[in-house]
């Protein structure tokens, strides 16, 4: 079971990534994904969550109307794409899926966001 981030990296406040997430070993269309992050320093915090079907969506106060997440169940991904970016969303950014006492974690990417 591996969940694998990509698509991170140095952007100029203002632009725009968009975050992957790849399955490997089992399917995400029965679990519930979410994208946390944690910059230095700070603890961990959740930044988007999407259900199963992908019908529903729920995303922190602190990116709302810059962030999206979403998900294509038959190609096992899911995304976080990231608009309007701002230095303190600089972080280390985790994908989680989760379905019943079952959680998994990928190990991250790195999201930099300075001029």
């Amino acid at each position: 079971v591996q969940l694998v981030e990509s698509g991170g990296g140095l952007v100029q406040p203002g632009g725009s990534l968009r975050l992957s997430c790849a399955a490997s070993e089992f399917t995400l269309s029965r679990y519930v994904m979410s994208w946390y992050r944690q910059a230095p320093g700070k603890e961990r915090e959740l930044v988007a969550t999407i259900s199963s079907s992908g019908t529903s969506t729920n995303v922190a106060d602190s990116v709302k109307d810059r962030f999206t997440i979403s998900r294509d169940n038959p190609k096992n991904m899911v995304y976080l794409q990231m608009n309007s970016l701002k230095p303190e969303d600089t972080a280390v950014y985790y994908c989680q899926a989760a379905w019943r006492f079952q959680v998994y974690w990928g190990q991250g990417t790195q999201v930099t966001v300075s001029s």
